[in-house]
């Protein structure tokens, strides 16, 4: 016995507790507390082109979730197999039940529910649109094959934002701003030796600059809210590598000098904090790469290095952004040939844990280190 999914139709917003404009970091979150109704999901993605590219969540059997490339943002919700009872799903749309296990949807139902549209192989309305096909896109306004055929009926209910045009709109383009992304943050500005400048949505609220030994562990509370996780840190390995050690990086500080970090996995950053004088002593930004070992770990940060203006009126300073290649970015950090690389295996503490790219590689520059997975994708980046 399957329990029935039963879900709203918000045309331009979402479809039940899918949200338009969700990061796929809270969809994967929310779907894993719903395994009674999504027991078997499927993740797509080009693996060559995995910063950018676009991902599809498939829930069986019933939905498809298109995320756009760059934000990883949900942009198209597609509903198909109405038909199919394993589990049996129900479409309601104002009070109305458009579809389930006894109301087969047709074309003369989505005309009584939401009024006449233009003529096509597909009906399109502001925000959804109604194909009578299992795959592929119709002709939209210039077909006019089945428009008599009043009990054709539906395949496939797709849903996206409101467009002017849906002819032109693209459907693996970005997400418009919507409410849904109030407080994420949109971009963060890194400059090396300085911090990251932190700019959220909507586009008009203030930006947050945390700057490295400045900031407080307090200020990050009073500005992004508790962290979700506060880690101390036990791990000294690293520290063989460096030539500055203070008493906690030594192990013969106490437990109240220790460092620990704030982690925010839910706008991809991690704090790393002195614990004597809560000061922060390095930031840590994730890329979210599919495929990559800390994959939905932490949401994308839309990370931009910003490097110095060529002259006193250039208020455009070059950057280079967490989808450019290793190669590029750190021929922007330094213009010779990339640093000795170390490597990073992230099973190596896990005795049960396989992974198909555990292997990454860290690259210290001056006040910067990249962490870059084997395709050349920079997957992390590290302030200190």
């Amino acid at each position: 016995m399957f329990p029935t999914l039963d879900v709203e139709l918000r045309p331009g917003f979402g479809l039940g507790a899918f949200e338009l404009g969700a990061s796929l970091w809270n969809i994967i979150n929310m779907i894993r507390q719903m395994q009674h109704l999504f027991p078997q999901v499927d993740i797509k993605y080009d693996p060559d082109a995995s910063s950018t590219t676009p991902i599809i969540l498939h829930l069986r059997p019933h939905l498809d979730l298109l995320f756009s490339g760059k934000h990883q943002r949900l942009r198209t919700i597609c509903v198909r197999k109405l038909r199919d009872t394993s589990p049996p799903v129900t479409l309601h749309y104002k009070g109305s039940v458009l579809s389930s296990a006894d109301e087969v949807l047709r074309r003369v139902g989505i005309s009584r529910n939401f009024g006449p549209t233009y003529p096509g192989d597909d009906l399109r309305y502001p925000g959804v649109w109604f194909s009578f096909e299992e795959e592929g896109i119709g002709e939209g306004r210039k077909g006019n094959a089945h428009n008599e055929d009043r009990l054709q009926e539906v395949k496939r209910v797709l849903i996206s934002q409101k467009e002017v045009d849906t002819e032109q709109g693209d459907v693996l383009g970005e997400v418009a701003e919507c409410p849904i992304m109030n407080s994420d943050i949109a971009l963060a500005i890194v400059k090396v030796h300085d911090g990251v400048t932190l700019q959220f949505y909507p586009s008009n609220t203030a930006s947050l600059h945390v700057r490295i030994g400045t900031t407080t562990a307090q200020d990050l509370a009073v500005s992004l809210g508790r962290p979700l996780r506060v880690h101390y840190k036990e791990d000294d390995r690293m520290t063989i590598h460096s030539s500055l050690q203070d008493e906690s990086d030594t192990g013969c500080g106490t437990i109240l000098n220790t460092h620990y970090f704030y982690n925010y996995f839910q706008h991809g950053i991690d704090f790393y904090i002195s614990g004597k004088s809560h000061v922060v002593k390095k930031i840590i930004l994730q890329s979210n790469v599919p495929g990559s070992p800390l994959f939905q770990v932490y949401k994308r940060c839309n990370w931009e290095i910003e490097g110095k203006p060529e002259d006193d009126e250039d208020d455009t300073p070059p950057r280079k952004r967490f989808y450019d290649r290793f190669e590029t970015i750190s021929h922007f950090l330094s213009p010779r040939e990339p640093p000795p690389s170390m490597l990073l295996d992230r099973t190596n503490d896990e005795e049960d844990i396989t992974l198909p790219s555990a292997t990454t590689r860290l690259y210290g520059y001056d006040g910067i280190i990249l962490e870059v997975s084997e395709a050349s994708q920079v997957i992390s980046v590290t302030l200190f």
